[in-house]
């Protein structure tokens, strides 16, 4: 590699991006009015997401502080960091040292009128997204704990990335980011060619490449402030206020947020294009940008907004757009605003709202014999499925866990810990007299430190044994098993669980999806999932074992749960029942917990599922009381 200038190699320029121009605007709008609340990158892995927000910093206007003018920073904020790294917490060696109480700032602080960036924010723990939402809806950052009370500003523009294969985000903190945009690879040969051409002449020489784009950068920076400067002087009309209004009322978007983040986006496109007035073109920038991920209520919604559904709420925004607000009430009692007479009002020519259910539209048959799984039944809000015991796990909602945040439980002589104030004053106040302490200041040796041990929530694997077979897809009865597992899917990603999915049918048992924190990919499997053949249980319990067994080596600390969804019916092969009660008390005997769904039904039962429940050393519940309001502790696995 070549270098002909001087200092850290710079970065890749923001100009040089090829493509990707709705990721750009969305960051220079940031840039531009940061009150818009930051932007959430959605995309594949390769498509210069962290590319583009770290070329973004160089562009930002001078921050003005007590100590002069600075550059704006760009604050990274590890996946792994620790809450004491992200909202600061006591200096220890300055309280022992000086006996002085002190507040050590944490990246929260430092990124206080800059961009706080989170590459993979949708792998983000839940005590950090807690503290992100806290932060981003006051301002500031309080502290209170280890007896310091601390508060300080802390206002940023949020810009996170992630890869929705890896798992979803919180609504709470999806709904924080002001923008949102969708990110892929382009498929013109062109286009990829001239991102190979670029990235490989960067590589080659940073310096020269640099050079080549200061001038276009440059321009950009004057562009973003020239915007500033103008910002506040852009009119935002009575007219265009009623089209963001009548946008968000069509997309039936929660709160009052989404109106706000409009607003000022569409004023941030005025004054970046240099306009003194807010204008439709600025409002349909606007909703392209900050309403696709506000109509996603459910993991299950598809996120994104078609152009023929943006194009229809436009045409309904115009109308609104241009009518006359309504007038004051006579103070007389004389009349009042006349009722709307227009033929489209009627009910039978309501336009469809773009949040309404389309999951069951006809699907294409499958081949040989083979059925498709059906329009899923009657979902549910599954109550708590946990697993026992006390695990060290990836930081999740749902089992109990020894973790680094949550409530402390008892202190303990480890460092590297938050303090166990308590702790720390119990193990002290013991040699006091050894000190030759007699009054005053309690005497404090590093010895003395006391971490807390924390209890939490952690995330599991939850593995689906769903029994396709024929037996089960009798009198719609997987209807119903489809329902309850998208209800438990609902529930493992509100949990911060990954998922796998086996389903048992024919002569074989298939993993039909790996291990994922992907509820998206998780429905559209199980939709679309063959049904029909006999039922070889034995191969499914086999495939589970062995899928749990792998993740172990992988992840070792995450525990699993076997969910089996079945009659018990097994079929198939030389003695059928006996191989799968073989391979079920293989699961018990790896200590792995389990849980048997009963999915018989009928006047004849022939209870087998209880059994295979019994052989795995596990729970057991009928599918009919798999509900939220008789689903509790009953589904709660053995160890």
């Amino acid at each position: 590699m070549q270098g002909n200038g001087s200092g850290p190699e710079p970065g890749y320029p923001f100009s040089a991006i090829v493509g990707q121009d709705q990721l750009r605007l969305s960051l220079i709008l940031c840039a531009v009015h940061p009150g818009i609340g930051g932007v959430l990158v959605r995309g594949e892995k390769g498509t210069a997401k962290s590319t583009v927000v770290r070329a973004l910093a160089t562009l930002l206007p001078a921050v003005q502080d007590a100590e002069g003018s600075r550059p704006a920073k760009l604050v990274e904020l590890p996946v792994g960091a620790t809450e004491d790294r992200v909202v600061g917490s006591i200096d220890l060696e300055k309280v022992l040292r000086d006996g002085e109480r002190a507040f050590q700032p944490g990246l929260l602080a430092a990124a206080h009128r800059g961009v706080l960036y989170v590459d993979e924010v949708n792998l983000l723990h839940d005590h950090l997204v807690d503290v992100l939402l806290d932060a981003a809806a006051m301002g500031r950052v309080h502290v209170e704990r280890d007896g310091v009370s601390h508060s300080h500003p802390a206002q940023f523009v949020l810009v996170g990335t992630m890869n929705p294969e890896e798992g979803e985000l919180r609504p709470q903190l999806l709904d924080r980011f002001g923008l949102a945009v969708e990110v892929t690879a382009s498929r013109e040969v062109e286009v990829r060619m001239n991102v190979v051409r670029r990235r490989m002449d960067y590589e080659r020489d940073p310096y020269a490449f640099a050079t080549a784009f200061r001038d276009e950068d440059a321009a950009v920076a004057e562009q973003i402030l020239a915007a500033r400067k103008i910002l506040d002087d852009v009119v935002l009309s009575d007219k265009e206020l009623r089209r963001i209004a009548a946008l968000c009322a069509f997309f039936d978007v929660d709160g009052m947020r989404a109106d706000l983040v409009l607003a000022r986006t569409a004023s941030a496109h005025a004054a970046w294009r240099g306009a003194g007035e807010v204008a439709e073109e600025d409002v349909r920038v606007a909703a392209e940008l900050a309403l696709p991920h506000r109509r996603r209520r459910d993991p299950f919604d598809e996120p994104g907004i078609d152009d023929k559904q943006l194009d229809e709420a436009m045409r309904d925004a115009a109308e609104q757009a241009d009518q006359q607000p309504d007038p004051e009430p006579d103070p007389d009692g004389g009349g009042g605003a006349p009722l709307p007479d227009r033929a489209e009002d009627t009910e039978s020519s309501e336009p469809s709202r773009p949040h309404e259910d389309r999951s069951a539209q006809p699907r294409p048959s499958g081949t040989s014999g083979d059925k498709q799984a059906g329009t899923p039944g009657a979902q549910f809000r599954a109550r708590l499925i946990e697993l026992p015991g006390v695990g060290e796990g990836a930081p999740g909602r749902r089992s109990r866990s020894r973790s680094t945040h949550g409530r402390s439980v008892r202190p303990t002589a480890e460092r590297n810990r938050s303090l166990h104030l308590i702790g720390t004053l119990f193990a002290a106040a013991e040699h006091q007299v050894l000190r030759g302490r007699t009054s005053g200041r309690l005497r404090l040796e590093p010895s003395d430190l006391r971490g807390a041990i924390k209890e939490g929530r952690e995330g599991n694997l939850i593995v689906f044994v769903v029994d396709a077979s024929g037996s089960m897809a009798a009198r719609d009865r997987l209807s119903a098993v489809t329902g309850a597992v998208l209800s438990l899917l609902r529930d493992a990603y509100q949990r911060r669980d990954k998922v796998a999915v086996i389903t048992v049918r024919g002569t074989a048992a298939e993993t039909v999806l790996p291990p994922t924190s992907s509820v998206d990919v998780a429905v559209t499997r199980l939709r679309t999932m063959k049904t029909g053949g006999k039922s070889p249980l034995a191969q499914g319990f086999v495939k589970a074992r062995e899928l749990v067994l792998r993740e172990r080596v992988r992840d070792p600390l995450r525990r699993a749960l076997v969910v089996a969804l079945t009659d018990g019916r097994a079929t198939g092969g030389v003695d059928p029942v006996g191989r799968a009660r073989i391979a079920a008390g293989r699961i018990a005997s790896d200590k792995i917990a389990s849980v048997v769904v009963d999915c018989e039904s009928g006047m004849v039962r022939l209870g087998l599922a209880a059994e295979f429940a019994a052989a795995l050393g596990g729970g057991y519940v009928a599918l009919s009381d798999l509900s939220a309001e008789q689903v509790t502790a009953v589904v709660r696995a053995a160890a």
